[in-house]
Formats: C-alpha cells, sequence, structure tokens
C-alpha cells in the first residue's frame, strides 16, 4: 500500500443509541503525522466515535479503513485493569526485557507512580489512568487514540506530556478539554456538531476564528432563506392545487428552501450577570494553621486574609494539599493548630472532584428543582431551574431525560447547576474542569467572570484559570505556599525569569535561598485590599471609555441643538443619547468602585 495513504480513511460513518442519533454520514480521514483534537459537547459522542476507531464498540453502517499492518494505541476514559496484577505487569508491552522495563519504569516516574509493585487494586481512579496513559506510550504504537489524557495529571505532567506528543511524526486523535494542550499539540481541529464533522487545518486559535466565520456564515444564508421562504410561502397560499410542471417544480424547491428557513443555529447565550448575591467585608482568615498526615506536611503555620470579591486560583503538584486545604477552609477537615474564621455572610458553594450521588430514576429538571425553583437574580429578575438548566446547554427535551441517560460530561455539568441553584455567595471549584466540554467551560468561564460574590479555583486548566483568577496561591509541597499576584501564566513567566536570574552554581537544594528568590506570602493583618493586575488593567479601559462616551454624548448634545441636523438623524440621536447615559453611569460607578481600592 502506498506511504501516502491515510492512516484511517471514514467514509459516510453513523452511529445512533435507539432514537438519538450522535453521528450521521461523517466522513474524515487521518494521514501520518497528524495531530488531531476532536471537540464537541457532551453525549454527541466523542468518546463513542473513538471508541468505534479503536474497534470497542460497532456502529451503524459506513466504512473504516486502516493502512495495513497499523498498530493503534487506545486510552480509554475509564480504564479497567485487574486489581491484583501490579503496576509494572499491567503495562503488558514490556515482555520482561531489561530493556522495556527501564523504559517503563521512566514514564511511569514521569506520570509520578512510583511503586511498580503496588496491585493495580489500591490505586485511585487518577493513579490507573496515569498507568493506562503509560501503556498506550510504552506500545509506541503507529496510531494514537487518546480519550481526556489529561484528566488526572498535574501541571508538571501535562507540560511532560505535551512536550513528549508535540515531538518528532507521531500520529494521534485526542479528546481533550485542555485549550493550552490543542493549541499546542495539535495541528488540526476536528468539531462534531449537529452529527457533522468540520475539519479545520489549524491549532485551537484557529479553529476558533474559522469556527466563527462558519457560523456566521450559515446565519446569513438562513436569514436569506427566511426572507425569500415568505415570497415563496404567499406564492403557495395563493395558487391552485392544480399546477403545472413549472409550478411543481417551483413547489418541490419551496420545500427544500423551508427545511433551510426552519434551522435553528444554537445562540450564545446572554451573559448572565447576578447583582442579587451579597457578602460581607469579612470573608476568611486563615490564623496560622498546619496540618500534617504522618510524615506529610500540608500547611505550617499559615496566614492569610481572603479579600472580598477576591478571585484566587489553587494550583500544585498532586499530593500537595490542595484538595485538604479546600476542606479544612468548610470545615470537612480539622487543623492541628491555629483557626479558620468564616464570615457570618459566607454561604459557600462547593463543586468537589467527588461530585454528587444522583438518583438515577430522576428527570434532570427535577433534580435542580428539589433545590429551588428559580434563582433571585436582583432587580426584579429571576432564573427559573429551566432557564438555568438551557443556560448550561440542557435542552427542553434533555431536561425531561432521566438522569440513568446521562453521559459522564452530562452529570458533571448537572451537578455544577445543583450547586449554583443554590445561590451562594462563595464558590469553590475543585477540578471543575474535569469531563466538561469547551463550550461549557466558555459558559462556566463568563459566569464566573461576572459572578458578583467570591471565587476560589483549584485547577489543572491552565486556560481556565487565565480567564478566570486574578491571583494565585502556588503549593509547593511540604507545607511551602506562596502567594503570587497574577493568574498562571504570569507566575510561569515570573517563573522562568526568576530561574534565568539565579545563578547557575546555586545548590537549587538550599531552601533558604531559594525563599530569598521567591514572591513572599500574602500575610496580610489587615481588611486592605490592593488591586489585582487584572482590575489595573480593567481601571486604565474604563478612563479610555468614559473619556469617549463623555465625548459622544457632547457631540450628539451639540448636533441636537444644531440647525443642520435632519428628522432621521436627531431620531437616531434621541434614541442613543439615554442608552449613552446609561453606560457612562455603569462605567463611572465601576470607576469609583474600583478607585477605593488601594493602588
Amino acid at each position: 500500500m502506498a506511504k501516502d495513504t491515510p492512516y484511517v480513511d471514514v467514509q459516510n460513518l453513523s452511529k445512533s443509541f435507539g432514537a438519538l442519533k450522535l453521528f450521521s454520514q461523517i466522513c474524515f480521514s487521518i494521514a501520518e503525522g497528524q495531530k488531531v483534537g476532536l471537540i464537541a459537547k457532551n453525549g454527541t459522542g466523542k468518546s463513542t466515535l473513538l471508541s468505534v476507531l479503536a474497534g470497542k464498540e460497532g456502529y451503524d453502517n459506513g466504512d473504516i479503513i486502516f493502512r495495513r499492518d497499523l498498530t493503534i494505541g487506545f486510552l480509554e476514559q475509564s480504564p479497567v485493569f485487574d486489581p491484583e496484577e501490579s503496576v509494572l505487569d499491567a503495562c503488558f508491552n514490556h515482555q520482561g526485557e531489561a530493556e522495556k522495563v527501564l523504559k517503563a519504569k521512566q514514564v511511569l516516574t514521569q506520570l509520578k507512580i512510583r511503586d511498580l509493585h503496588q496491585p493495580m487494586g489500591q490505586l485511585s481512579g487518577g493513579q490507573q489512568k496515569r498507568v493506562a496513559l503509560a501503556n498506550v506510550l510504552l506500545m509506541e504504537p503507529d496510531f494514537l487514540i487518546l480519550d481526556e489524557p489529561t484528566n488526572h495529571l498535574d501541571l508538571e505532567m501535562i507540560e511532560w506530556l505535551e512536550g513528549y506528543l508535540a515531538r518528532g511524526n507521531k500520529t494521534l486523535l485526542m479528546v481533550t478539554h485542555d485549550r493550552f494542550f490543542l493549541d499546542r499539540v495539535c495541528s488540526v481541529i476536528m468539531e462534531l456538531d449537529d452529527q457533522t464533522i468540520y475539519t479545520y487545518r489549524g491549532n485551537y486559535s484557529y479553529y476558533l476564528e474559522k469556527r466563527q466565520e462558519r457560523i456566521d456564515n450559515r446565519r446569513a444564508e438562513i436569514a436569506r432563506a427566511n426572507n425569500l421562504y415568505r415570497t415563496e410561502l404567499e406564492w403557495m397560499r395563493r395558487m391552485p392545487q392544480a399546477r403545472g410542471h413549472k409550478a411543481r417544480y417551483r413547489e418541490e424547491a419551496f420545500y427544500e428552501l423551508e427545511k433551510v428557513a426552519k434551522q435553528r443555529l444554537e445562540e450564545r447565550q446572554l451573559r448572565l450577570k447576578a447583582s442579587n448575591v451579597y457578602i460581607g467585608s469579612k470573608i476568611f482568615e486563615c490564623q496560622y494553621i498546619s496540618k500534617r498526615f504522618d510524615d506529610v506536611v500540608i500547611l505550617k503555620d499559615f496566614y492569610y486574609n481572603f479579600s472580598r470579591f477576591e478571585k484566587m486560583g489553587i494550583v500544585g503538584n498532586n499530593g500537595t494539599g490542595k484538595s485538604t486545604f479546600i476542606k479544612m477552609l468548610l470545615g470537612q477537615v480539622p487543623v492541628d493548630d491555629g483557626r479558620i474564621v468564616i464570615g457570618d455572610t459566607v454561604k459557600f458553594g462547593y463543586f468537589s472532584q467527588e461530585g454528587l450521588q444522583f438518583d438515577e430514576s430522576q428527570k434532570v429538571i427535577d433534580v435542580i428543582t428539589a433545590i429551588a425553583d428559580y434563582v433571585d437574580l436582583g432587580s426584579g429578575k429571576k432564573l427559573s431551574a429551566s432557564q438555568l438548566l438551557q443556560y448550561f446547554l440542557f435542552t427542553p427535551e434533555q431536561q425531561y431525560n432521566y438522569v440513568y441517560k446521562l453521559s459522564g460530561g452530562e452529570r458533571r455539568k448537572l451537578y455544577l447547576c445543583t450547586v449554583l441553584m443554590k445561590n451562594p455567595n462563595f464558590l469553590v471549584l475543585d477540578e471543575p474542569t474535569n469531563d466538561l466540554d469547551i463550550v461549557t467551560l466558555q459558559i462556566l468561564e463568563e459566569y464566573l467572570q461576572d459572578f458578583p460574590g467570591c471565587v476560589i479555583v483549584v485547577s489543572h486548566d491552565r486556560y481556565f484559570m487565565d480567564k478566570v483568577v486574578d491571583h494565585l496561591l502556588v503549593f509547593k509541597g511540604n507545607g511551602d505556599i506562596k502567594d503570587f499576584p497574577g493568574n498562571y501564566t504570569q507566575y510561569r513567566e515570573w517563573e522562568k525569569l526568576n530561574s534565568q536570574n539565579t545563578p547557575s552554581n546555586q545548590n537549587t537544594s538550599n531552601n533558604q535561598s531559594n525563599q530569598n528568590n521567591q514572591p513572599k506570602p500574602s500575610y496580610r493583618h489587615d481588611d486592605r485590599r490592593r488591586m489585582s493586575y487584572k482590575e489595573k488593567r480593567e481601571f486604565e479601559q474604563l478612563e479610555k471609555d468614559i473619556a469617549a462616551l463623555e465625548a459622544e454624548k457632547k457631540q450628539i448634545e451639540e448636533a441636537l441643538c444644531g440647525a443642520t441636523t435632519s428628522v432621521d438623524e436627531i431620531t437616531t440621536m434621541s434614541k442613543r443619547l439615554p442608552v449613552l447615559n446609561d453606560e457612562l453611569d455603569e462605567k463611572s460607578l465601576r470607576w469609583l468602585e474600583l478607585s477605593e481600592i488601594e493602588n
């Protein structure tokens, strides 16, 4: 077979589960050396498509043609192992050869699996996923199919895997919600949308740009069809039933036109802004708290005074105590020394890694209405349970599905809705991005950006953290916690610059010397707060916006007083002026809020 034959060629592939059609007549091919990212909303068939390609699941019709003698390595979303076999035995391709065993140890060490003789049944789900990933990489297959490879990896592991997959002529197809990972590894993005595959030959940033172009073009096509449809509908109503050949042709064309005109592109939801969330000036104060488990130190005399409206990110390698810190804050794990004082007005909303155990026989809408019928957004506005679900992309039909029919990602999304429906003023989100699709992540990012309360996010998703948080706690391990005034990308840039400025002959094991080069922990003993980096940028932009709006207002007022302004121009300006005043009031109020923060 020719060298340029695609690794896999998919023709007219269809798959359904009962009445639910996942994809229909899809076609695509993947060539040698291509690194392809697959994007789709939860529940639309991403994992199913990977399983079909890997031969783990059947399909309704179509053809899947692989290059002859192609070897395939498949990382499942939830791999299953024999609980009795050891970690090393689970990496079944080593075959006892010393060289293979050494390589297995190297890869497993990179993924922080160190006890190679431990039975698989004693490992957590995340550790088992990492062993499965190591297994696939050690096979060195021609074609890698990876379902959420970055789940359960810390930032250090993700960056290692990024480099590993980006090097050389590897061929892969993967599903991941990690947009930094997609940007840096993938050269092709495939989107599964409305049962169809769309291919974009570029990275994630290129995909975003071209996808919007596709949506805009489709929207314009539907608008044109609607205009023509109205004309043709009048013709259909006027024409007698006994039509000639030309009329019948026009009638057939009308029904084709009707199909296009009645299409509905999924509109992005309006940004959900709540103004009825109140939280007092006292949030929480960690008063020199300490925590350890046997020889593992989590916190040591840690002081922190959390500020009002703060959006904090917590990052660090697995096992450094991030989730434990959150559970101490929520009162689920006791502190050894010191105490945590919580403000009287604080109402936590906690989204945990473990998730919520649902009653499988409940309908989706009933899960939410059992909490509340609506959320009060303030200013007389209410958001019903159904509207909240629709905001997070549960269609009216899906809302009346039973929970047992939901995919893993849809269950995580429903769990998120149960947290938000309680209308908290302090959100604590532990790995919220796991198993959520990218569209849902974008909606959640906007929700958190506009959220008028406090937020703590623990996440390994760098893109998500950059969008949401304005400052970080970095858990280094052994009780070493650093407070950094910025987002994750800014922290990595600072860390890189700091390492370059460190003399090469410095002993890196000298903890005291290293600490001198680190940002100082935020030991704040009062309630004053400094502007974050994001707030400074917002403050500067507000000054520019206010000046531009005032200039426009002055221009309109002068024009309205002039004798040369036409009636149409007066009408347009009269409509613009109250909108302009509202914008000025809103931006001026925000400017005053920010100006009260210490710069």
